[in-house]
C-alpha cells in the first residue's frame, strides 16, 4: 500500500447515528427502561397452583401476562374449557346477593383491569359481577378472557360473568378479538372463546332489587321469567329478546321524552331500541325492582345516572363502564359499583400505562410505508427540479413555453405537497392511527392530513370529540361479505352525566368530601306475589349533612354520596366534571367514590329467581351452535 493511500474506513452496522447526532446500538433496547416482554411460555409446574393443582396459579398468569407473556395453546385451551363447563351449568339469570362489585366494559384493556382490582378489592374475598364486553378494540383481550376464566374456575361462586354485546363471532370477526387470537396464539383458541362466549349468562339479579344486564330492557320483556326462556347457546340475533339485552340504550332525552313511545327503533346502533323513562318505571314496577344496572355506553364520568323513578326515589337506570381513557383517545375516568349494606358506592379510577401495539397488530414493515413514500417524493421532486429550474428561467420564444412551465410548476407543487402529507403521516403516524381506529375506517376523510400536526392532536383530545368521531360506528356492522373497516372503532357513548334528562343522585366533588343524604326508615316492603305489579313505595324528606372523606384505596381520594332508595326524589346538583384522565404515559392513577344508599330489600318472588331452562334441563343445552361443529374442548379432552 502507497504511504499517501488512506486506510478504507470500517462502518460498523451495529451502531445507528440519529439526526441529532445521538448513538444508539442495534443490538440493545433504546427504552431501558421498558422491561422487555417475557419469551418463555410456563411449564406445567410453573402453570398449576401449588395450593390447588386442579386450578392454574393465578398470581403466576396475573404476572406473566402483566409482562406481556403468554402460555401454550394447551393451557388457553384447558382455562378456556374449564371455565366454559362452569358457565354452561349456571342459568340465563343469575341470583346474586351483596356485598358485590359490579364492573363494566373491560375491552381488552388488561392492564386497566388489574387496576380494577385493585380499586375493587382483591378476587379472593370480594365478591364481582362483570356485565360483558370483555374483548374487542385494546389489545389485551386474549388475556382478560384467560384471566377472567382462571379467576371463575377459582371462584365460581363469587365471580360471575355476564355476556355483551362483543361477545360473538360476528363482532369480533369484524373488529380486533380475532386478529388478536390470530397474532398470539391460533384460530382454534378464538374458536374454544367464541364456544365459551355462548354460554355465558345473560342477566343477573342482585340482592332481588337491581336488574343487571349489559345493553337493556326490551318489548319483548315483560316480567323476569320472560329471561329464562332465551336460548343463549348460540350466536346473537339481529333482532327480539335476547338482541335487546345485549344492544340496547337508555333514549338519549330520557327522562324528557316529547313522544309517548316506550321503546323506539335504535338508529345509532342500526338494531334493537332505545327505551324510555316510563318503559323503564313500568319493567321496574311490574317486577318490584329498584334499578336496571347495565354498561355498553362509555361514560366520560364512568359512569351515569338517570332521572328517579317517581316510587321509589332511587335512579330507574344506572350506566356504569370501566375502561379508562377507552382507545387510548376518550380521556374518560372509568368506575366500578360496590354495594353493601344498602350503600351503593361508585369508585372511579383512571387509566394505567400500557405496553404499545402498533394498530391491529400491524408489523414494521407496513409501519414503515410512510417513511418509504416521503423518501420517494424526495426523489421526484429532485428530478423534477433537475430538469425544470434552468428552464424555466429560460426565454423560449416557442409558443407552447408558458404552458409547459405551468405544467411543470405544478407536478413540482403536486410532489411537493404530497411530500408534505407523508412527513405527516411519517411524524403523527400513532395520532393518526388512533384517529384511523375511533373513525372506524383506513382511510382518512378528505381534508384531515392539511389540518396539520396540531390539526390531528386537536381532532382527538376531548370525550366529546371522541364521541362524535365514533358515532358512525356504534352501529351493528356490516355482514363479512360486505366491506370492512380494518381497526374500526365500534361502540358504545353516551352523553356525559348530568346533561340535559339526568337526575344524577351523586354529585361528585374533586375536594374529597363525602355529602350524606339519609332519609327516614322506609316503609314495610310488600309480601311477595308471583307478579307483582305495586311497588314497594315510601316517601321521606331526606336530611342533608356533610362528613369527612374516607380513603377507599391507599393514596386514592374519594368522593361520595348517597341517596336513600325510601326517599322521595329531589332536585340533585349537576355533578362537576371530573379532573381529565391521564394519558397513557406517566400519570399515577387516582380514584374517586360516590354512594348511592338504599332503604330495604325491594319484595320480588323467589320462585322468579330459580334456575334457568331451555329445553327442560340446563345441561342439555346443545355446546356452541355458533361454531356451526362439534365442540373444540371436546376434542382436547380426547387427547
Amino acid at each position: 500500500m502507497a504511504a499517501n493511500t488512506l486506510p478504507i474506513p470500517t462502518v460498523d452496522f451495529s451502531i445507528h447515528i440519529a439526526d441529532s447526532g445521538e448513538k444508539y446500538s442495534t443490538k440493545e433496547r433504546i427504552m431501558k427502561d421498558v422491561p422487555a416482554p417475557i419469551t418463555t411460555k410456563p411449564t406445567r409446574e410453573q402453570f398449576f397452583s401449588k395450593r390447588d393443582p386442579t386450578k392454574p396459579d393465578i398470581e403466576f398468569l396475573r404476572n406473566h401476562f402483566f409482562h406481556e407473556g403468554r402460555i401454550t395453546e394447551e393451557q388457553a385451551l384447558w382455562i378456556l374449557s374449564k371455565g366454559t363447563e362452569i358457565l354452561r351449568n349456571e342459568p340465563n339469570m343469575l341470583e346474586v346477593d351483596a356485598p358485590i362489585t359490579v364492573c363494566g366494559d373491560i375491552h381488552g384493556q388488561y392492564f386497566d383491569l388489574m387496576k380494577l382490582f385493585e380499586v375493587g378489592g382483591d378476587p379472593a374475598t370480594t365478591k364481582y359481577l362483570f356485565l360483558g364486553d370483555y374483548v374487542d378494540r385494546g389489545y389485551f383481550s386474549i388475556e382478560c378472557v384467560l384471566y377472567l376464566w382462571a379467576l371463575k374456575i377459582w371462584y365460581p361462586e363469587t365471580l360471575f360473568l355476564l355476556r355483551g354485546n362483543h361477545e360473538c363471532r360476528h363482532l369480533t370477526d369484524y373488529f380486533t378479538f380475532k386478529t388478536e387470537c390470530k397474532h398470539k396464539y391460533s384460530e382454534r383458541i378464538y374458536e374454544a372463546c367464541l364456544e365459551s362466549f355462548c354460554c355465558l349468562p345473560l342477566a343477573a339479579v342482585m340482592n332481588k332489587q337491581f336488574l343487571c344486564i349489559h345493553g337493556g330492557i326490551s318489548p319483548e320483556l315483560v316480567t323476569l321469567d320472560d329471561l329464562r326462556n332465551i336460548n343463549r347457546f348460540r350466536e346473537p340475533p339481529t333482532h327480539g329478546i335476547m338482541c335487546d339485552l345485549l344492544w340496547a340504550d337508555p333514549l338519549e332525552d330520557f327522562g324528557q321524552e316529547k313522544t309517548n313511545e316506550t321503546f323506539v327503533h335504535n338508529h345509532v346502533r342500526g338494531c334493537s331500541y332505545f327505551y324510555s323513562y316510563h318503559a323503564a318505571c313500568n319493567f321496574l314496577e311490574k317486577n318490584n325492582l329498584l334499578s336496571i344496572i347495565r354498561a355498553h355506553e362509555a361514560q366520560d364520568s364512568g359512569y351515569r345516572m338517570y332521572k328517579k323513578t317517581k316510587t321509589t326515589g332511587f335512579p330507574s337506570v344506572i350506566t356504569i363502564f370501566s375502561a379508562p381513557n377507552y382507545l387510548d383517545v376518550y380521556n374518560n375516568k372509568a368506575a366500578v359499583l360496590k354495594y353493601e349494606n344498602n350503600v351503593m358506592n361508585i369508585r372511579q379510577f383512571n387509566c394505567t400505562p400500557h405496553p404499545y401495539w402498533l394498530p391491529n397488530f400491524m408489523d414494521v414493515f407496513t409501519w414503515s410505508l410512510p417513511f418509504v413514500g416521503e423518501k420517494i417524493t424526495d426523489m421526484l421532486v429532485a428530478v423534477l427540479n433537475v430538469c425544470s429550474k434552468e428552464e424555466l428561467d429560460e426565454g423560449r420564444e416557442h409558443v407552447l413555453d408558458d404552458e409547459r412551465r405551468q405544467v411543470i410548476k405544478n407536478k413540482i407543487l403536486a410532489v411537493g405537497r404530497m411530500s408534505k402529507m407523508f412527513n405527516l403521516l411519517r411524524q403523527e403516524a400513532e395520532a393518526i392511527n388512533e384517529l384511523k381506529s375511533a373513525l372506524g375506517t383506513d382511510v382518512l376523510p378528505k381534508g384531515y392530513l392539511a389540518l396539520g400536526s396540531e390539526g390531528i392532536k386537536s381532532a382527538i383530545t376531548t370525550f366529546e370529540d371522541a364521541r362524535s368521531i365514533d358515532q358512525a360506528n356504534e352501529r351493528l356492522p356490516p355482514m363479512r361479505s360486505s366491506s370492512r373497516s380494518v381497526g374500526g372503532a365500534h361502540d358504545e357513548v353516551a352523553p356525559a352525566a348530568g346533561s340535559a334528562g339526568i337526575s344524577p343522585a351523586a354529585s361528585v366533588s374533586a375536594t374529597g368530601s363525602t355529602t350524606s343524604v339519609a332519609a327516614a326508615p322506609a316503609a314495610a316492603a310488600a309480601p311477595a306475589q308471583p307478579r307483582p305489579t305495586t311497588p314497594t313505595s315510601a316517601a321521606a324528606a331526606p336530611a342533608v349533612a356533610t362528613v369527612p372523606a374516607t380513603t377507599p384505596v391507599s393514596s386514592q381520594t374519594a368522593s361520595a354520596a348517597s341517596t336513600s332508595s325510601a326517599a322521595a326524589a329531589a332536585p340533585a346538583a349537576k355533578p362537576k366534571t371530573p379532573d381529565a384522565s391521564p394519558t397513557k404515559k406517566g400519570i399515577s392513577p387516582s380514584s374517586s367514590t360516590s354512594s348511592v344508599k338504599t332503604a330495604g330489600s325491594a319484595a320480588v318472588d323467589g320462585g322468579l329467581l330459580a334456575g334457568a331452562k331451555d329445553d327442560g334441563s340446563k345441561k342439555s343445552a346443545p355446546p356452541s351452535p355458533n361454531t356451526q361443529k362439534r365442540s373444540i374442548f371436546g376434542k382436547l379432552n380426547k387427547k
